[in-house]
């Protein structure tokens, strides 16, 4: 009866996520947030992370996809954000593969933790992970679309003496530090503020086991996405693939120009694009938020 129970609650979210998140990934493409296969990628991960990980889960997403909305129009007509957007890979409409890049880790990690639900302190390190990635992504995006609005030049992580241009993948300001870590806080603090107004509503016996410890999850949110966005910035200096392009005289992380022409692979790997890096340091930010909860609960 309590397998039926649970399976019917799983069930009746996963239709729900489906619904919410269709209307908010059509919501974003009439906004031009979202590409068309964007949409799609918006409504597999809302419709896992809300159906496995829980309403408050689901409304993390939430609070990630509307704050990087708003903050990706945020200035948008400013030169030194023009500029940078010209270096990279895609524009602000998010595709399919950015969808998945930056909300795939944190569904696996909420089909996960469901999966282990009958060995709580094992879903709750897993429920953190997920937590993790999406402070993760939520710093790196808020890093990115605050950070080229500096009006000092930013520094390569790998060398710090040395001064790149904005919009540069590895470069860091304290601006886009400081950026990064309030935008992994904020998904801690949404998480605590979610988890009180689910139990003021399903009254504690129905909220997360892992909602138990606020200011672990605060911390470890705030440090994993932190790191995760840092880790972003790493891969970026040294093995994401950078291209010349010939044209504008300058690199890029496009592989092609618009009509068509093919960019000069400069440093790299190939395969390890822009997208690819997001989900890295998801999955990064993932098993440091996932370290620190086990370590500040002693995973009970």
């Amino acid at each position: 009866m309590v397998e039926s129970t649970a399976t019917d609650a799983v069930l009746f979210r996963l239709a729900l996520g489906l619904f919410i998140s269709a209307s908010i990934g059509l919501l974003a493409y009439w906004r031009r947030s979202l590409a068309r296969s964007g949409v799609l990628g918006a409504i597999v991960t809302g419709t896992l992370i809300f159906g496995f990980g829980g309403w408050i889960a689901g409304l993390l997403l939430i609070a990630f996809f509307v704050s990087s909305s708003l903050l990706s129009h945020f200035k948008e007509n400013n030169v030194r954000k023009q500029r940078a957007a010209e270096m990279f890979d895609k524009g602000g409409q998010r595709d399919l593969a950015q969808a998945l890049a930056n909300g795939g880790a944190a569904a696996g990690w909420a089909v996960l933790s469901w999966l282990a639900r009958e060995q709580p302190a094992t879903a709750d390190a897993l429920y953190a992970a997920m937590v993790g990635a999406l402070a993760a992504v939520n710093a790196d995006t808020w890093a990115t679309e605050l950070g080229v609005l500096s009006r000092s030049s930013p520094r390569l992580i790998t060398q710090l003496h040395q001064r790149v241009a904005p919009g540069t993948s590895g470069g860091i300001t304290a601006l886009g530090t400081g950026a990064a870590t309030s935008g992994a806080a904020f998904i801690g603090l949404c998480y605590v503020v979610f988890t009180v107004l689910y139990r003021a509503i399903t009254g504690p016996a129905d909220a997360p086991d892992a909602s138990s410890h606020f200011l672990a999850v605060i911390i470890a949110a705030t440090i994993a996405g932190l790191a995760g966005s840092l880790f972003d910035s790493l891969l970026g200096a040294t093995v994401q693939a950078m291209y010349y392009s010939k044209r504008r005289d300058k690199e890029t992380e496009k592989h092609f120009e618009r009509d068509g022409t093919p960019n000069r692979l400069i440093r790299g790997w190939p395969w390890l694009n822009n997208d690819w890096v997001n989900f890295l340091a998801s999955l990064f930010g993932a098993a440091v938020a996932a370290g620190i909860w086990i370590i500040a609960t002693g995973n009970r």
